[in-house]
């Protein structure tokens, strides 16, 4: 038993237990998610622990290894200082001795070879940092070589694509035997530095799809696909003498029926309120659209392709309702036109929020290259919005450049930051 006292934020309480889910000895100790949420401290704890107590062989891998400047080491350096623990360990250039007899030592996987790689067979933890950058080949090659009675390997990384290995290996439904998986992020961590709590909130505003994959550990969008970039979360008021402008988008069985309440003011798109529903009966739309703050009383440019719809809602309290102009490319220049703008976009707003994160250009099935197409999907408010501003569109209020913004970084944090 260790005679340390150290700290176990809950989300990470699991990975400490012996047997895993299935019954069996835990082998595999994983922990994925985003920035901020202590997942290399607590492996840096739990080696501490372990090293203390007993004798235990340790190698910290990474996929590629140049220096030890980017290993764990200097990580494991500030746990002994932390917890006062330097009688237990000889820290020397390139390993860590443990009083116990034990060593813990640096390397590359891609530095190994099948014959190199055997050298570790006799080790008694593999700790896989980064491990997103796992190869198949290097994961193939690990596995069956910690083969020592007991012996354990721990990952942690933050997700990039559900196609890495180590995603295919550990977020699976057919998980192997002995798995302890857990996710953890910056709200399970409890010595979240103010620095980094600062940085997560700027990157909740300003970009959505970041948040979910830097601080979320969410899988990473492809950004050059990505048809939206110029959109941020904010609640906001506005002003008494705002011009509204709203747009609608048909659907029922599958698609939904959308409204939405947007301005434009110089460079800024706002975007305050929106109506969404699947499988809403057109006797049912009137009461749809009036939750929408004062929808009766302003214009509304609505899909074309549903005359007896617009008939129907100008006869049932709309009389502003009208059908939006179509042509060649309209499409295509209402979303240049929408990407012209800086969207800011009330949290309430949550359809909206899915579909600019979402929206993409297709991607050429055999060279993954971005190609100038719309994809026609995740778009009905998207395609209300443009619905909305197409009047102002046409009457060409694009807005003008502004100046770049330069924003100095902020820099410095303490606590847990892996």
């Amino acid at each position: 038993m260790s005679v340390l006292q150290i700290p176990t934020p809950e989300v990470y309480v699991p990975l400490l237990a012996d047997t895993a889910p299935d019954g069996r000895p835990a082998r595999y100790k994983a922990a994925h998610g985003g920035r901020g949420s202590g997942k290399s401290h607590f492996f840096g704890d739990l080696w501490l622990d372990e090293n203390v107590t007993a004798k235990y062989d340790f190698v910290c891998l990474r996929e590629t290894l140049k220096s030890l400047e980017f290993s764990v080491k200097k990580l494991l350096e500030g746990k002994i200082a932390q917890f006062n623990a330097g009688d237990y360990f000889d820290v020397q250039d390139r390993r860590i001795m443990s009083k116990h007899g034990g060593v813990t030592i640096f390397e590359g996987m891609q530095n190994h070879t099948a014959e190199s790689i055997k050298s570790l067979e006799g080790f008694d933890r593999a700790w896989f940092e980064e491990a997103q950058n796992a190869s198949e080949k290097s994961l193939t090659m690990l596995r069956p070589t910690i083969r020592k009675p007991g012996s354990q390997l721990w990952f942690g990384w933050n997700p990039s694509k559900a196609t890495d290995p180590v995603d295919v290996l550990l977020r699976s439904e057919d998980l192997p035997p002995g798995a302890i998986v857990v996710e953890a992020n910056y709200m399970d961590n409890p010595w979240l530095p103010q620095e980094l709590r600062d940085e997560m909130e700027f990157d909740k505003k300003r970009d959505p799809d970041k948040y979910a994959h830097v601080w979320l550990g969410q899988y990473q969008q492809n950004s050059e696909a990505r048809v939206f970039k110029n959109w941020r979360v904010e609640e906001f008021e506005r002003p008494d003498g705002t011009i509204y402008r709203l747009g609608a988008d048909w659907g029922f069985a599958v698609d939904p029926t959308v409204l939405i309440r947007c301005d434009i003011q110089g460079s800024n798109l706002y975007v305050d309120y929106e109506a969404y529903q699947v499988g809403c009966e057109i006797v049912n739309l009137p009461e749809l659209f009036m939750s929408v703050p004062d929808a009766e009383k302003w214009p509304i440019t609505a899909d074309s392709a549903r005359p007896e719809t617009i008939s129907h809602m100008q006869k049932n309290g709309f009389p502003k309702i009208r059908p939006a102009i179509k042509g060649a490319k309209s499409l295509e220049e209402g979303v240049e036109f929408l990407k012209s703008f800086d969207i800011i976009v009330h949290p309430r707003c949550k359809h909206l929020i899915d579909e600019l994160s979402l929206y993409k250009y297709k991607e050429d099935p055999l060279t993954g290259a971005i190609l100038p197409i719309l994809e026609d999907k995740d778009n009905h408010v998207i395609d209300a919005l443009r619905y909305a501003c197409e009047g102002a569109r046409r009457a060409g209020k694009a807005p003008k450049p502004s100046k770049p913004v330069v924003r100095r970084p902020i820099v410095g944090a303490g606590g847990w930051l892996a």
